[in-house]
């Protein structure tokens, strides 16, 4: 029997639908208070500043403002894997990138700590030369 990705309520779960929030609609609080205090990230985004290691909250709050300044989008869930430590999600990203369409399948990659996100890691399928300016 299959599990369809809204059948199953997990940690993993929790934390891709606080991230999608966040990108979707810039309200970043559902998913900071998931974040332990040493929190951190990576996202393969081409530019200058934030092509290695991100730390804290207020870095994300910054990346959601970047990422809604430039990409209004849709995440859509397609395949959830969680462990004892680490939940990933395979999920569709869609809309207007700098004014065009834009479709992409991405993993993020969660690590936790107890019930708590203490990094997570996203991987892109495409490359993302859209995020120049036109």
């Amino acid at each position: 029997m299959k599990k369809s990705v809204d059948s199953v309520s997990t940690r993993t779960t929790e934390s891709f639908e606080a991230f999608k929030q966040a990108l979707e609609t810039g309200h970043t609080a559902d998913f900071l208070d998931k974040v332990t205090d040493g929190f951190h990230f990576f996202v393969p985004l081409p530019l200058e500043g934030w092509d290695h290691k991100q730390q804290g909250k207020e870095r994300f709050e910054e990346l959601v403002r970047f990422e809604r300044s430039v990409f209004q989008m849709q995440l859509i869930p397609l395949v959830l894997i969680e462990n004892a430590d680490h939940g990933m999600v395979v999920f569709r990203s869609e809309g207007l990138l700098n004014g065009r369409s834009f479709s992409n399948e991405l993993v993020i990659v969660f690590e936790f700590e107890g019930e708590r996100i203490a990094s997570f890691r996203e991987y892109v399928g495409m490359p993302l030369k859209n995020y120049e300016a036109p």
